[in-house]
């Protein structure tokens, strides 16, 4: 198993190569072992994906730290390899709370986090996305700096701005990120190659996107010339076990016999996932005498 520090190396690898990735996204200990036997570079925890997970809540920041925090280390105790991006939202409140968000998320494991200037959660009134200012994104940005412990931890500014305050604002917060000290520089709501464009003329940093499916500048190659490294797709495993857990328990109730069902494992992934061989063994070592 490596290190902690050197998946976290391997994270800053990704970000200071020429490729443009796709991540696998995790929610569980089971999800990230399996993206890691597949051979995905990056593994990514979401803040919806783990507000399914843990509550069975949409994704309206009603997940705390804590909560957060404790499924991430669980997910990174259950890899060998896959360095873990995860979406640490607004930091759970101002810049001190961002503070010890990276001391809780650099505990956790993870190889890095985001840290967004959208502001959350969602106050009182008409339900529009709104940004924090520049002033106020950057403060929060350097505090989770001045938190880091760890030098090989990244930690990445984020911003929906261009869907939000559009590509002049963008451009001016990309500006003043790409100085901030951050490693590397999310985007979510870009749309276009005019907009990426825009963005990647001024950004000197490692670039990554989300919500690149169905839209022009869904090419990994066009990407990696862009400086993006790092492009998220949907989170489709966590929605294709819920639906396959539901599709299970309803044949079930049915009365589908469970050797019949359609989706039940037909090999030994299982096995695998769970690391079966591993505890045989130790078992066989350090319960038996053998």
């Amino acid at each position: 198993m490596s290190s902690i520090t050197e998946r976290r190396k391997s994270f800053r690898r990704v970000l200071e190569g020429s490729v443009c990735v796709h991540p696998g996204s995790v929610f569980d200990p089971m999800s990230a072992r399996i993206a890691e036997e597949i051979g995905f570079e990056v593994g990514m925890y979401a803040g919806s994906t783990a507000s399914l997970t843990v509550l069975g809540a949409p994704d309206l920041i009603v997940l705390t730290l804590t909560e957060f925090a404790d499924q991430a280390r669980r997910i990174c105790r259950a890899v060998k390899r896959l360095p873990v991006l995860v979406d640490a939202d607004h930091g759970y409140g101002n810049a001190l709370n961002a503070m010890r968000t990276c001391e809780e998320m650099e505990n956790s494991g993870v190889a890095a986090m985001t840290l967004e200037d959208t502001v959350l959660p969602r106050p009182y009134g008409d339900g529009k996305v709104t940004l924090i200012s520049l002033e106020e994104g950057m403060a929060k940005v350097k505090a989770a700096l001045a938190a880091r412990d760890d030098p090989s931890f990244c930690i990445v500014a984020r911003s929906g701005v261009v869907s939000v305050n559009g590509v002049a604002d963008a451009v001016e917060r990309t500006k003043a990120y790409t100085q901030s000290g951050a490693d590397a520089l999310f985007y979510t709501g870009i749309k276009t190659r005019a907009e990426l464009d825009a963005v990647a003329a001024v950004a000197t940093l490692p670039i990554i996107v989300g919500g690149v499916e169905g839209t022009e500048i869904n090419d990994k190659a066009y990407l990696a010339a862009r400086g993006v490294r790092i492009a998220l797709q949907t989170h489709a495993p966590i929605m294709a076990a819920q639906r396959a857990i539901y599709e299970t328990l309803r044949a079930l109730r049915d009365g589908v016999q469970p050797k019949d069902l359609p989706l039940a494992p037909k090999d030994d992934l299982m096995a695998r996932v769970t690391r079966e061989a591993d505890y045989k063994a130790w078992t066989k070592q350090y319960l038996t005498g053998g």
